[in-house]
């Protein structure tokens, strides 16, 4: 259990980065939409983020509070990519 804390709390918090990206309608997917690629997008940049900073992340940053920061902004960042393409896509069709 103490091993599934952190992916829990990296895709609620991906979620709610998902939906708050959602809430420009530009970049909506639609509810489900929303908490799916926030909750992915979560995930996977927590689990990239001491890759990407070699290990050189604050104290701070190292424990829930890196894993809900990782995972907002990841699942912020995923939703609004995955808008921006689903609407270019859709503008050309």
């Amino acid at each position: 259990m103490e091993a599934l804390l952190p992916i829990i709390i990296q895709l609620v918090s991906g979620a709610v980065g998902g939906n708050i990206a959602g809430a420009a309608k530009n970049l909506s997917l639609g509810t489900a939409g929303n908490t799916v690629a926030g909750g992915i997008g979560g995930v996977v940049l927590s689990q990239l983020l001491p890759l990407l900073t070699n290990g050189s992340l604050d104290s701070a940053l190292s424990g829930v509070v890196g894993h809900i920061a990782g995972g907002g902004i990841g699942g912020l960042v995923l939703t609004a990519v995955v808008g921006l393409i689903k609407n270019a896509v859709a503008s050309k069709a």
